[in-house]
């Protein structure tokens, strides 16, 4: 009986796994469901080979909104940014044939916390394996993608690269006016006169103003000297000039010493091989089991903080709405962060 029924499950998961599989291939809007491996240890995939049993070049993304927390949304699998960046990392470390790393970024940054914590990790990273990290930025490095890449050996951007946004913003609102529009009021009771600072229920005192202006300032400087340790040929004057919040492209950036070269991901493989005195090199990268690879371009999919385009850049809208809530923000996201 037991058999029987098994065989008749199978029949039927015959008859409705097509039918499934079909979803992925409608319009946008459709569905897409995937069978995941239990094990979901990073494989690696060679992008560009050049012989065998060559030494190997790693590229390691850093993709999307910089949070410490897993993304994901309906029918995809979530994925922990700052912890994806340090597996790969870690697995690079591991591998005695990688003999150098490209840190692919394409970011507007995300919190100050995630972005300092990938810093660090890459900066351990370089201390532990001796291995030299060159930093390709893509459409766009800014705030916290470009401090990331302040922890690389050599900052390589695309002409139309766009970086810069040295910076911290804390965005916050005030639903006062509307509530006293539509009589409602609320009552915060507090064990302390500033536990309820930044409440959108409510205008923001200019004590509390001076708090969250003097936490900003202090992240700031943090940010003023990751730039000068990864910067040393810069003056402090130099990158107080550029660091008020804008934006460059990235020949400007090079122009202002932001960054080492223009060039492409071509320029960042040649660099490391000069680097390493190997004139022929594979290129690998890492992803999750049954994540194709096709090229040296292909992206992490279903595993990164993506989800929704925005522009050149995809980033995931839930992650975006988390980081919208009073937060301190090293990103760049004007059309997504309102300044007044």
């Amino acid at each position: 009986m037991r058999t029987s029924r098994f065989l008749a499950a199978v029949a039927m998961l015959a008859m409705v796994l097509p039918a499934i599989a079909s979803i992925g291939c409608r319009q946008p809007g459709g569905a897409k469901i995937s069978l995941i491996p239990a094990d979901k240890e990073l494989e690696e995939e060679v992008v560009i080979r050049e012989g065998l049993f060559r030494p190997k070049i790693a590229i390691v993304e850093v993709d999307g909104l910089l949070i410490d927390q897993e993304t994901g949304g309906l029918l995809t699998e979530g994925e922990n940014p700052v912890a994806y960046v340090k597996e790969q990392l870690d697995k690079a470390r591991n591998d005695s044939a990688v003999k150098g790393v490209i840190l692919r970024i394409n970011s507007p940054g995300g919190t100050v916390t995630a972005s300092e914590i990938i810093h660090d990790e890459v900066r351990r990273f370089k201390q532990k394996s001796g291995k030299p990290v060159a930093a390709v930025m893509m459409s766009v490095t800014a705030s916290g993608g470009y401090y990331v890449a302040c922890a690389t050996d050599r900052l390589i951007a695309y002409p139309t690269t766009v970086t810069g946004s040295i910076g911290v913003i804390m965005q916050l609102f005030s639903l006062q006016g509307t509530m006293e529009a539509i009589h409602l009021r609320t009552y915060a009771i507090k064990s302390g006169r500033f536990k309820d600072a930044g409440s959108p229920l409510r205008d923001l005192e200019p004590a509390e103003r001076e708090i969250f202006e003097e936490i900003v300032q202090q992240f700031y400087e943090k940010f003023l000297s990751v730039v000068r340790n990864g910067r040393p040929n810069m003056s402090a004057e130099q990158i107080k000039a550029v660091a008020d919040g804008r934006v460059f492209t990235g020949q400007q950036a090079l122009d202002y010493g932001m960054v080492d070269e223009v060039g492409n991901i071509y320029t960042a493989i040649q660099w490391l091989k000069d680097k390493t005195d190997h004139e022929r090199m594979n290129v690998v990268v890492y992803h999750r089991p049954l994540q194709y690879k096709g090229n040296i371009y292909a992206r992490q999919a279903g595993g990164s903080p993506q989800a929704a385009s925005a522009g050149p850049l995809s980033i995931d809208m839930g992650a975006v709405q988390d980081a919208l809530r009073p937060k301190f923000l090293y990103l760049w996201a004007p059309g997504l962060v309102p300044t007044r």
